[in-house]
C-alpha cells in the first residue's frame, strides 16, 4: 500500500520532452473543485503543453488514477482538507494549483402525503431544478428523497402532475421558494480576510479570527508568508518586478469554513493603488453593454431587408439596425461618453430568409432578425454588414479603449445550415424513445433537447462535431480582432465542446486577452461546474438578478434573500468573480415595467408584450431602477448594461423588450437615469475597492441593504433604502482614516465607529471613508 501511495502523491514523467519550464499554467490557475465520489482532472485545462511536464503531485489523501497523459480520476483516501495543493513541475520549475472541497453530508427532504400525489419528486437548486429527476418514494404515506450536500443554502419546490409547491412543514422560503440550509454555513462566521497595508516589498492583510491554514501565490506560486496573531505578511516575490501585470491571490480556512479570497493586482512587482493604473485587458474594470443589433440603430439604410411574408408580424421582423449604426454610435462617444469599456453584439451570423416559429396570440411567424438561428457560422449576415464593416467596428472601439465580444451559437443550427444538409447524423434525435417530442426540455433533456423542431440541435458530445464547431469559432479569432464571447446556452452543450474551445484560444499567438461568459438558468452548482480554467471565465449570475429585481419591484420582498443568495454565489464562484450582474437581457420583461405595476411576476410577460401597450406605470420605477444599476455597480462581478436600460425603455417580454433603442427626446426620468447611470459607471472605474475590494454584508432586513468594500485604505459603503420613507439608519464601521464623503449628496453623521445615515425613500448612497 506503501508503494502504491507514493505513485499517487508524486506522478512522475509523462513525457521527457522539455519545453520552456517559464509559465506552465496559462493564466491565473481557478481553483480546481474535488468532488465527493470522483472527479477528472485535465492537466490541459490549466497547462496548454502538458508534455512540458515532468511530474504531478496530489494531495496524500488523494488517489490519483491516470485515465491518459493529459486526464487523471481523482478520488479520496482518507479525510481531505477544505484547501490544499496540486503541484506540476519541470525541470526546477514548480507551479500549484489550489484544489477545494466541501465536505458533503446525507439530506432527506420528507412529505406526508394525505392528497395522494402521484409520481412526486423534489425540483431545486440541488438537482438543477430537473423535473425528469428520479423523484421521491413512497414508504408507509410519506414521500422521501435522498440528497448529498455540500453546506449552503439550497432552494426546492415539489412537482407533481405538472403542479409545484412548496414545503409546508418548512417555513424557510426564499421568494416563492422553500429554502433549506445545509452544514454550518452562515456568512457571518466565516473567516474573513481583509488588504491592511503595503510596502514595495510587502503586503500585510488582517484576518478577523485565527486560521488554520493560509495559502498565498504570486501567480500560480505560493508566495513566502507568515502570521503574527491575526497579521498575515505577504513577501511580494523580485521576479514580480519583471512583469507589467501580475497578482497576488490569497485563500485561507479554519474550523468554521473556507474564507473569503483575497485578489491584488500589481504592476512591475508593486500594488496597484490607482484605477488609472488599470486598462482594458484588466477584466475586473469591464462595464459591459449588451446591445441587440437589428434594434439599436440603422446606419446603413440599403441593407434593409425585412423578410417579406405576411405572416410575421412587424415587431417579429427587422427593424434596419446594422454594424454600421454600432459603429457611428462607438464614433459618436456614446459609449465612452456613458462610461462604457465593453461591447458585447448580439449574434452577426447569418440567419435564414424565411418564416419560422409561432405564436397564437396574435398569430404570427417570426423572422430570424435576433441572430440566434444561424445558418452559417462564419459568414456575417448582409443585413448587419458585412467583413470590412466588422473590422471598422472593432478598430473603433479598440482606439477608445472598448472590447468588443461576440455572441456565438453553437448548441444548435437552422435546419437550413449546411452542416445539417452534409451531416444529418450530427444532431440529437428529435424524438424521445417514448415517442415525444425532445424539444424544450430544458431540464429533464439537458444536452439533447431541441429549441424547436426547425433548430436541430448539434450532438457535442461526439468529438468530430466537436471539432469542426471549434474550428467555426476560433474562425473569429484569426479573421477579427475581438476580445471575446458570449456564450448561448451553454448548459446545453457539453463540457468537451468548451475544454477544446478555451484550449484552442489559450494558445493564439501573442497571449492574446480573451474573455468568455456563458449562459446558463439554473442553481450555482450548475453554473459553476462551467466555469473553470479550462472552461469559461463567467457566467450570467441569473440568480442574484431574480432576487434584485424582486426585492427593488416588491414592497413586501426582504433585502434577506439578496443576501442569501450573493452568499451562495460568492462561496461558488469567488468573492472576485468575473460574472455578469445584469439589469436585463433579451429573453426577460423590462425590470422597469415590474418596478412600475405594469407587469406581474407571475403573468406570462410574453403574453402581455404582444396583447397590452406595456408601459412604464408608477414613475418611482425610475428610482428603483436606479438601485438595480447601483447594485449591479457596486457587488464583485461585471456590471451588464442591456440596451436601454440606462434609460428606462419598458416592455414585456420577447420581442417587447427588444424595441427601438431611444436616444433622442429623453424625459426627464429618462435622462436622470442616464446621468445617474454614467455617475455610477465613473464611480466604479475610479474606485480600486469596488474593482477589487473585499466584501461584507453589513444589513439585510425588509427596507434596507447594506455592504461594505475594503482595497486597502480605501474603504467603500454602499446603503439602500426600498421602504417608501425616509429612513435614519445607524452602521457599525468600525475605524477609519479617511475623510468621509458621499457620492449621492446623503446627510450623514459620525460617532465614533458608528455612522448614521438619512437616506431619501427609494434611494441609495455611496460613502467613502
Amino acid at each position: 500500500m506503501k508503494k502504491t501511495l507514493s505513485l499517487v502523491i508524486f506522478i512522475a514523467c509523462i513525457s521527457c520532452k522539455h519545453e520552456s519550464t517559464e509559465n506552465l499554467i496559462n493564466g491565473l490557475a481557478i481553483p480546481y473543485i474535488l468532488q465527493e465520489d470522483s472527479s477528472a482532472f485535465y492537466i490541459t485545462d490549466y497547462v496548454p503543453n502538458f508534455r512540458a511536464i515532468d511530474s504531478i503531485s496530489f494531495p496524500a489523501t488523494i488517489l490519483a488514477a491516470k485515465i491518459n497523459d493529459s486526464v487523471y480520476s481523482l478520488s479520496m483516501n482518507g479525510k481531505t482538507d477544505p484547501l490544499s495543493l496540486i503541484s506540476v513541475f519541470s525541470k526546477n520549475h514548480e507551479e500549484n494549483i489550489l484544489m477545494l472541497y466541501r465536505e458533503k453530508q446525507k439530506v432527506v427532504i420528507q412529505y406526508s402525503d394525505d392528497k395522494k400525489n402521484k409520481n412526486l419528486k423534489v425540483i431545486g437548486s440541488m438537482n438543477y431544478w430537473n423535473r425528469g429527476n428520479a423523484g421521491m418514494k413512497l414508504e408507509n404515506g410519506t414521500w422521501s428523497q435522498e440528497f448529498i450536500l455540500a453546506p449552503g443554502a439550497y432552494e426546492y419546490l415539489f412537482f407533481s402532475e405538472g403542479k409545484e409547491f412548496t414545503d409546508p412543514k418548512n417555513p424557510l422560503r426564499n421568494g416563492n421558494n422553500s429554502l433549506i440550509r445545509v452544514g454550518k454555513f452562515m456568512p457571518e462566521e466565516l473567516p474573513f480576510i481583509t488588504t491592511s497595508k503595503y510596502s514595495d516589498s510587502k503586503i500585510e492583510l488582517t484576518t478577523d479570527q485565527p486560521l488554520t491554514k493560509l495559502f498565498a501565490f504570486w501567480q500560480n506560486k505560493m508566495a513566502v508568508t507568515s502570521i503574527n496573531n491575526k497579521t498575515i505578511s505577504i513577501e511580494i516575490p523580485k521576479e514580480a518586478r519583471d512583469q507589467a501585470r501580475s497578482f497576488i491571490r490569497v485563500w485561507a480556512y479554519n474550523e468554521n469554513g473556507i474564507s473569503n479570497d483575497i485578489l491584488i493586482p500589481l504592476e512591475s512587482g508593486k500594488v496597484v493603488d490607482k484605477a488609472s493604473q488599470l486598462t482594458r485587458y484588466d477584466k475586473q474594470t469591464m462595464i459591459m453593454y449588451f446591445l441587440m443589433v437589428d434594434r439599436f440603430f440603422n446606419g446603413d439604410t440599403t441593407n434593409d431587408k425585412p423578410v417579406n411574408d405576411k405572416d410575421i408580424l412587424p415587431k417579429a421582423n427587422y427593424f434596419g439596425g446594422d454594424l454600421a449604426g454600432v459603429d457611428q454610435k462607438i464614433k459618436e462617444g456614446y459609449f465612452s461618453g456613458l462610461g462604457i469599456n465593453t461591447v458585447w453584439l448580439s449574434p452577426i451570423c447569418l440567419n435564414p430568409e424565411g418564416a419560422y416559429g409561432l405564436y397564437k396570440k396574435p398569430y404570427t411567424k417570426f423572422s430570424g432578425y435576433h441572430g440566434y438561428w444561424p445558418v452559417s457560422n462564419t459568414v456575417i449576415d448582409y443585413r448587419f454588414g458585412n467583413a470590412s464593416i466588422l473590422k471598422t467596428l472593432i478598430n473603433d472601439a479598440h482606439s477608445q479603449q472598448m472590447n468588443v465580444l461576440l455572441d456565438y451559437v453553437a448548441h444548435h443550427v437552422h435546419k437550413d445550415h449546411p452542416v445539417y444538409k452534409l451531416h444529418p447524423d450530427w444532431v440529437t434525435n428529435l424524438y424521445l424513445p417514448d415517442g415525444t417530442l425532445n424539444t424544450e426540455k430544458w431540464d429533464e433533456e439537458r444536452l439533447t433537447t431541441w429549441f424547436d423542431t426547425f433548430l436541430p440541435t448539434l450532438d457535442l458530445r461526439r468529438q468530430e462535431v466537436v471539432n469542426a464547431m471549434v474550428d467555426s469559432a476560433v474562425f473569429w479569432f484569426k479573421n477579427y480582432d475581438i476580445d471575446g464571447f458570449r456564450h448561448d446556452a451553454t448548459k446545453h452543450i457539453d463540457e468537451k465542446y468548451w475544454r477544446a474551445l478555451t484550449l484552442k484560444l489559450k494558445v493564439l499567438p501573442n497571449n492574446r486577452s480573451v474573455y468568455q461568459i456563458g449562459e446558463t438558468y439554473g442553481s450555482p452548482i450548475l453554473i459553476s461546474s462551467y466555469i473553470g480554467s479550462g472552461m469559461l471565465d463567467a457566467q450570467f449570475d441569473f440568480n442574484v438578478y431574480d432576487n434584485a429585481t424582486a426585492c427593488f419591484a416588491l414592497d413586501n420582498e426582504s433585502f434577506t434573500r439578496l443576501k442569501t443568495v450573493l452568499s451562495e454565489s460568492w462561496k461558488y464562484y469567488g468573492y472576485n468573480n468575473l460574472m455578469g450582474n445584469i439589469s436585463g437581457n433579451q429573453d426577460r420583461a423590462r425590470f422597469i415595467s415590474y418596478a412600475g405595476g405594469e407587469l406581474s411576476f407571475s403573468e406570462d410577460t410574453k403574453y402581455a408584450g404582444w396583447n397590452r401597450n406595456i408601459g412604464v406605470g408608477n414613475p418611482n420605477a425610475y428610482r428603483k431602477l436606479k438601485m438595480l444599476h447601483a447594485l449591479n455597480m457596486t457587488i464583485p462581478g461585471i456590471p451588464v448594461i442591456y440596451y436601454g436600460d440606462e434609460v428606462g425603455i419598458p416592455g414585456g417580454n420577447d420581442p417587447d423588450n427588444r424595441r427601438w433603442m431611444k436616444f433622442d427626446s429623453l424625459s426627464e426620468n429618462e435622462m436622470d437615469v442616464w446621468e445617474t447611470v454614467k455617475k455610477l459607471i465613473t464611480i466604479r472605474k475610479n474606485n480600486l475597492a469596488l474593482l477589487y475590494g473585499q466584501t461584507r454584508i453589513l444589513q439585510a432586513d425588509q427596507e434596507i441593504f447594506a455592504f461594505t468594500r475594503y482595497y486597502f485604505d480605501e474603504k467603500v459603503l454602499v446603503v439602500f433604502n426600498k421602504s417608501n420613507s425616509l429612513k435614519t439608519i445607524p452602521i457599525q464601521i468600525g475605524s477609519f482614516t479617511n475623510p468621509i464623503t458621499t457620492d449621492f449628496g446623503s446627510q450623514i453623521v459620525m460617532s465614533e465607529s458608528t455612522l448614521t445615515i438619512t437616506l431619501k425613500p427609494l434611494s441609495f448612497e455611496i460613502v467613502h471613508y
